[in-house]
């Protein structure tokens, strides 16, 4: 990006994703396999960048949310197994197979369906099997009453013609959370799916290669159920490791400027709905950044950010395009002074927290407009 072009920039660091990826494989059994989790462009960092770094580190699967995202890769160079974890219409099946893109499988409707139109041309379509185990979102239902009828419908999704049946996963719904009942939960979430996997196996001879549950938060807090594969989505961002033992480095940093600053006195109401009035006179610094550009309005007087030596509060309604912070205290801050709105400086927790949400909605709302500066390994 052109110096004089820069209004507000997202910054990220390729070295760290490298980091991030080597510190977690470290983590792992030698033969679990490492799926990175690049969808909603991966999480803000851009989805082929991120993905080209995965595979030549040596990762071994990307996992993405729709079929456009998987293309995205294919056009762009990369070559490694991806697997599509939300649903893909019938007509596109065509398209998977000569991508070599791999398709989740939710139930056996799905399954059928998908089956039928692979039969009418003869493909072959490499899928793996979502187990409900209490994420009550997508997947065979297999808990409690459901449980025999779960494993009868895996087994006869996996034995209809054109479906390869390649993996088998769940998702945890509160593995990222403490506390003894949501250790409980995650524990009978990871109890139900090998029971299941092996029902499977036993009364239908159904075998999967690769069997995935853990994602951030089990691959911190519960290692051994690693199985096959894991699929770290926060934590190779650089954040989600409260334990500190993998030494995980952010690697974003979301950055704008200062385009004007003006001096007002005691008593100024400042922007929308006159919801911060000046206590002193004040040096107000307006920053290029709003909310079209992912900054949560939810976040206005609640929030401070990076600025000169120090953190200047944020103060008014946050608009769509731009917003004020308080530079009275920050007298070497000047018209043209970068402002870190979140990075090493500026934390994205508190942030998120202003805004009464998790780290990965702040990231994953950067939006489009927001230039993408690499730094390259």
């Amino acid at each position: 990006m052109i110096e004089q072009e820069k209004r507000t920039w997202a910054e990220i660091d390729l070295e760290n994703i490298v980091h991030n990826y080597q510190s977690i494989r470290a983590q792992l059994p030698s033969s679990c396999r490492f799926l990175g989790v690049v969808k909603a462009n991966a999480y803000g960092h851009g989805a082929v960048p991120v993905a080209q770094v995965l595979q030549s580190q040596g990762a071994d699967y990307l996992a993405v949310s729709c079929l456009d995202e998987a293309m995205e890769l294919r056009e762009n160079g990369i070559g490694m197994p991806i697997l599509i974890l939300g649903h893909t219409p019938v007509e596109f099946m065509r398209t998977l197979i000569e991508n070599d893109i791999t398709q989740t499988v939710t139930n056996l409707a799905k399954a059928e369906e998908y089956s039928a139109e692979l039969t009418r041309f003869g493909g072959e379509l490499k899928i793996h099997i979502a187990l409900d185990t209490g994420m009550s979102r997508l997947g065979f239902l297999c808990a409690n009453d459901s449980f025999d009828s779960g494993v009868e419908n895996v087994i006869r999704a996996c034995r209809l013609p054109g479906l390869v049946p390649e993996g088998v996963f769940t998702h945890f719904s509160v593995s990222d959370e403490p506390g003894e009942d949501n250790e409980r939960y995650t524990r009978e979430q990871f109890r139900l799916f090998c029971a299941v996997i092996d029902a499977v196996q036993s009364r239908g001879g159904v075998t999967f290669k690769i069997r995935h549950c853990a994602n951030s938060g089990a691959v911190v807090h519960y290692p051994e159920m690693a199985l096959d594969m894991v699929r770290p989505g926060l934590l190779l961002y650089g954040y989600g490791d409260d334990s500190g033992r993998f030494s995980l480095k952010p690697c974003m940093r979301f950055v704008t400027k200062v385009t004007t600053i003006k001096l007002y006195p005691a008593g100024t109401d400042v922007s929308y709905g006159r919801r911060f009035t000046t206590e002193r006179p004040t040096r107000m610094g307006v920053l290029g950044v709003g909310y079209a550009d992912g900054l949560p309005r939810l976040c206005s007087n609640r929030c401070s950010f990076a600025a000169g030596d120090g953190i200047a509060p944020q103060r008014g309604s946050i608009c769509m395009d731009l917003c004020m912070i308080d530079l009275t205290d920050r007298p070497e801050v000047k018209v043209g002074s970068e402002v870190e709105l979140f990075g090493p400086k500026s934390s994205l927790t508190a942030l998120s927290d202003a805004a009464h949400t998790i780290p990965y909605e702040l990231m994953c709302a950067v939006s489009k407009r927001v230039p993408r500066v690499y730094k390259r390994f």
